[in-house]
């Protein structure tokens, strides 16, 4: 793996010794007069498209020069007993010389065996959920939107053991270089520090569009777990209120508890993983599904801020880096509201 910066086609200019500099030298012509009506990018000489890349840093030095460590940096990432930092820094650098839990167009997948599930909250606990929550400014309305409980039956199908990460997501854009740049990648480059970060910061279509792209590469049938199917995942079989159990501990996900105010690399926080095996479903990134919000069936139709800013929304589920342990609630329903704390990113799913 060979880390990549954004290449600049730009004119190439002369160097004092009358030899022209290098191509993937930054050199823009923008014409004599500028205009505050541009793009950020246009003002800085950028394409408003992804751009193909250049190396800037070679994986295979980085990999050399840390043999004493790189076999162990994976291990270290999914020890649960060694300390955050020490996981986060063995992440950091996995990313670096190459993730190899990340394939591209072969995404670990988790089984979900088929089964009848009880799924949403029932209403007369939503007083309590309250109560448990007192202090982070939550609305009656936002919890009753996960009433009443219903049965489903769900067939058997996998999700992806990670959600959509940088490096997968860079590899969508070298080849529709026309999609949605991620608004998180400043000035629209490529975090190459944050390879195997989940991406976020994305429209529900263009999740859609990476999840069909994929399936077009690959000849497989990926796409956005239903709202039901992802609730399944988290919960299980019974339902618990965060993939790992009932109580909210913060050094099993990345959320405003544990104080990084960033994202983390996959698999950081192994102690939190659903039990099917699916990573980071609490905290990270907050993960678009494929259902647009509507009540459950008998349920209440809750007109809240994100119906009054948006209109119709598609959900997201499992809070983030950016949120508070409520939205890392297995049952609980969110939405993308036009702020930057609203980290949206995306997991796969696949027929079984």
């Amino acid at each position: 793996m060979t880390v990549l910066v954004p290449r600049i086609d730009s004119t190439a200019a002369p160097s004092p010794d009358g030899d022209e500099t290098p191509a993937h030298f930054h050199w823009p012509n923008l014409g004599k007069q500028l205009s505050s009506d541009w793009s950020d990018r246009r003002l800085m000489g950028l394409p408003e498209v992804f751009s193909p890349s250049q190396p800037v840093i070679e994986a295979g030095y980085l990999s050399r020069s840390l043999s004493v460590r790189s076999d162990d940096l994976r291990s270290d990432l999914e020890n649960p007993a060694l300390p955050l930092a020490t996981r986060l820094s063995a992440g950091h650098l996995l990313g670096l010389i190459g993730d190899p839990r990340i394939d591209v167009f072969a995404p670990h997948m988790c089984e979900v065996p088929a089964a009848r599930v009880v799924l949403g909250l029932h209403p007369e606990e939503v007083d309590s959920v309250l109560d448990e929550y007192d202090g982070l400014g939550l609305e009656r309305s936002w919890i009753e939107k996960e009433t009443p409980q219903y049965t489903r039956h769900i067939a058997a199908f996998r999700i992806a053991r990670y959600p959509v990460t940088n490096v997968e997501y860079s590899e969508f854009l070298s080849q529709r270089p026309e999609s949605e740049v991620p608004s998180s990648w400043t000035f629209g480059r490529y975090p190459q520090e944050r390879a195997n970060h989940p991406v976020y910061s994305i429209s529900a279509e263009t999740a859609d569009a990476y999840a069909a792209w994929l399936s077009e590469t690959t000849a497989r049938r990926f796409r956005l777990p239903s709202e039901a199917e992802w609730e399944y995942a988290a919960g299980g079989l019974s339902g618990t209120a965060f993939p790992w159990g009932d109580t909210f501990t913060p050094d099993r996900a990345n959320t405003m508890e544990c104080g990084l105010l960033s994202t983390s690399p996959v698999g950081a926080f192994p102690s939190g993983a659903s039990c099917f095996g699916a990573q980071d479903m609490a905290g990270n990134v907050e993960e678009y599904v494929a259902d647009n919000y509507r009540p459950y069936p008998d349920g209440p139709s809750v007109r809240d801020d994100l119906v009054e800013k948006i209109g119709g929304y598609r959900v997201a589920r499992g809070g983030s880096f950016a949120r508070f342990r409520d939205l890392a609630r297995t049952r609980r329903r969110h939405g993308r509201y036009p702020r930057a704390i609203y980290a949206m990113g995306f997991r796969l799913a696949e027929d079984a």
